[in-house]
C-alpha cells in the first residue's frame, strides 16, 4: 500500500478523533458561544424568565440556599414567592395551582444557578495541582465550568411547547351514538380527566340526560341539585345498567378492577392514556368501544350527535331515590349530620379540599361541590397530607372563593402547621376536622379481621388551640353544640371573609355509613 495513503488514513483518523474529542468536551461549542466570566448574572434569572413566559404566578418553596437564586429572581419579576412550613406542602400547593390553572414543574442543577465567579470558587482546587494527572483534572473541571456557562445569556425562545391532545375519530363517535341511542339504562362514570382543558364536559352532561356518578375533580360538574347526579349505590346501578360510559374513569381497585361491571352491558371507555384506557381489560371486563382521546370533547361531540335524544326519565329518577340515607351515632356529633349542615351553607363559589380517610369518604358522598374543579382530592391512592397545600394553592388562584379543607383528625397532623402559612400570606381558609380520635378507615377492617385496634387509636386532641397558636382562630364543637351548628359555621364563614384562617375541631361519633369501604 502506498505510504501516502497510509499516512493520509492515519492523519484522517487522528483528525477525526480530535474533532470527536473536541465535540464531547464542548470545545467546539465554546468556539461559537461565549462564556462571560465577569457577568454577575445567574441561572436563577433564566429560570424566572421561563416561568414568567409560561404564565406562572406563584412559586411555592421551603427556602434553602440551593434555590435562593430562583426565589430572588422570581421576586424581581413579580412572581409571588409563597414559603411553607413543610416542603411537601409546597408540592401539594403547586399541584392545586396546576389543576386550577395549568402545570409547570422544574428541576435544576445547583451548579448553574449561581454566578460564574461563585461556582468557580467551588470548582477550583484547594491547592495548586501537582503532576500531570492533577493538571489534567484541573483543566477538565475548568472546561466543564466553561461549558455550563457558554452562551448562557444568549437570547432564546422561551414560549411554551405545543401540547398534543388525542381525540376520538368520527367513526368512533358514530358507533357510540348508535350504542347510546339504543340503551334503556345507560350510566356515565366521570373521572377527573373529564375536567381537563380545552373542553370540560359539563355542558354535554345535561344535554345527554344520562345519570352520572362523578369522581375526583369531576364532582360538582352537575352543580348542587342536578337530578342526573347520583351519589349512592353505584355497584347496584352498574349491575342493572345496559350501557356504561367510562369517561376518564379507570378500572382499577376503585371499580374492583372492572369486576363490578355487568358482563352483559355495553362498555364505552374513553381515556387520553392508552394504558389507563385498557387497564385490566380482558381479565375482568372488556370494552365494546375503547377510544384513546379526550373525554370532555368526546362527550360534547356525542351530545351534539344525539341532540333531542334523552334516556328514559324513570331510570335516573329511580337511581336518585337511593340517595336519601340517614345514619345515627350514639356519642358525639353525627358526622353525616355535620357534613349535611356544612353542605347546605357552602357558598356558591366555594372550593372543597379533601384530606383524610373515613370522614372524607363520607364527605365525598354528602357534600355537593357547586361546580367543576371545586373538589380537590389526592386521587386514586388517597395520599394523606394534601390539605394545607391544596388549600393554599386554591386560595391563591381563587382569592374570592371560600376554601374549605375537610380533614380527618389523622391527616390533619400532616399540615396543621400551615395555619402559620395561611396567616403570614393572608390566605384565610376554613378547616373542618372530623375528630373521632381514630384512624377509622383502617380500624374498621383491622378490628373485626385481626381483633386488635393497635396503632389506630388517637386522642380527642385540642387542635383548635394549635390553630390559635399559629395566628388562626379555632373552635371546639361537641354534641352540646348540635343546636347551634349553623350559627357556628356562619360565624366561621364571616371571620374567614374578614381574614382569619379558621379551624373547626368537631368531635364526632361512629356510624356504619362507610362499612365495606376499601382501606389500603
Amino acid at each position: 500500500m502506498d505510504i501516502s495513503v497510509v499516512l493520509g488514513c492515519s492523519l484522517g483518523a487522528v483528525l477525526g478523533g480530535v474533532i470527536l474529542a473536541s465535540y464531547k468536551l464542548g470545545l467546539l461549542y465554546q468556539l461559537f458561544h461565549k462564556t462571560e466570566r465577569q457577568s454577575p448574572r445567574h441561572g436563577g434569572e433564566s429560570v424566572a424568565d421561563v416561568l414568567r413566559a409560561h404564565g406562572v404566578k406563584f412559586v411555592f418553596t421551603l427556602v434553602g440556599g440551593h434555590i435562593s437564586p430562583i426565589l430572588v429572581a422570581c421576586e424581581k419579576l413579580g412572581i409571588r414567592i409563597v414559603d411553607t412550613r413543610h416542603e411537601a406542602t409546597a408540592v401539594f400547593a403547586a399541584d392545586a395551582v396546576a389543576r386550577l390553572s395549568g402545570p409547570v414543574f422544574i428541576e435544576f442543577p445547583i451548579d448553574t444557578l449561581y454566578p460564574y465567579h461563585v461556582v468557580e470558587k467551588e470548582f477550583a482546587p484547594k491547592n495548586t495541582p501537582k503532576g500531570l494527572m492533577g493538571k489534567i483534572i484541573a483543566w477538565y473541571l475548568q472546561n466543564h465550568l466553561s461549558n455550563l456557562f457558554a452562551g448562557a445569556w444568549e437570547t432564546c425562545d422561551l414560549s411554551p411547547l405545543p401540547v398534543h391532545i388525542p381525540h376520538a375519530t368520527e367513526d368512533e363517535v358514530q358507533r357510540c351514538v348508535e350504542l347510546v341511542s339504543r340503551a334503556k339504562k345507560p350510566v356515565i362514570l366521570m373521572g377527573s380527566q373529564a375536567t381537563l382543558p380545552p373542553t370540560p364536559a359539563d355542558d354535554a352532561l345535561e344535554s345527554l340526560g344520562i345519570p352520572c356518578f362523578l369522581g375526583g375533580m369531576s364532582r360538582g360538574m352537575l352543580g348542587k341539585n342536578s337530578p342526573l347526579h347520583i351519589r349512592q349505590n353505584r355497584r347496584d346501578a352498574l349491575k342493572e345498567a345496559d350501557l356504561v360510559l367510562l369517561a376518564g374513569t379507570v378500572c382499577d381497585f376503585r371499580l374492583s378492577y372492572g369486576r363490578v361491571l355487568n358482563r352483559l352491558s355495553k362498555i364505552i371507555a374513553v381515556n387520553r392514556d392508552r394504558s389507563q384506557l385498557l387497564k385490566n381489560s380482558d381479565m375482568f371486563w372488556k370494552p365494546t368501544v375503547a377510544i384513546q382521546g379526550d373525554a370532555g370533547s368526546f362527550l360534547l361531540r356525542l351530545s351534539k350527535a344525539l341532540k333531542g335524544h334523552r334516556c328514559p326519565e324513570e331510570w335516573p329518577r329511580s337511581l336518585k331515590e337511593g340517595d336519601a340515607i340517614k345514619e345515627k351515632t350514639e356519642r358525639h356529633l353525627n358526622p353525616l349530620s355535620v357534613l349535611h349542615r356544612v353542605d347546605e351553607l357552602l357558598a356558591e363559589d366555594s372550593i372543597i379540599v379533601a384530606d383524610g380517610g373515613d370522614f372524607v369518604g363520607s364527605a365525598a358522598y354528602i357534600m355537593r361541590p357547586r361546580g367543576p374543579i371545586r373538589w380537590l382530592d389526592p386521587g386514586a391512592f388517597g395520599t394523606l397530607g394534601v390539605g394545607g397545600g391544596f388549600a393554599l394553592g386554591a386560595k391563591l388562584c381563587r382569592p374570592e372563593s371560600e376554601v374549605w379543607i375537610v380533614y380527618g383528625d389523622g391527616s390533619l397532623g400532616y399540615s396543621v402547621a400551615e395555619f402559620d402559612t395561611f396567616t403570614r400570606h393572608k390566605t384565610p381558609v376554613i378547616a373542618l376536622v372530623g375528630n373521632d380520635a381514630c384512624w377509622s378507615q383502617i380500624s374498621r377492617e383491622q378490628v373485626p379481621m385481626l381483633g386488635s385496634n393497635v396503632a389506630c387509636g388517637l386522642a380527642f386532641t385540642d387542635y383548635h388551640i394549635v390553630a390559635d397558636g399559629y395566628g388562626g382562630k379555632g373552635y371546639l364543637i361537641g354534641r352540646e353544640d348540635e343546636s347551634q351548628l349553623d350559627d357556628i359555621f356562619k360565624k366561621a364563614q364571616k371571620e374567614c371573609r374578614e381574614g382569619k384562617a379558621i379551624l373547626l375541631n368537631v368531635l364526632i361519633g361512629k356510624t356504619s355509613f362507610r362499612e365495606g369501604s376499601i382501606s389500603v
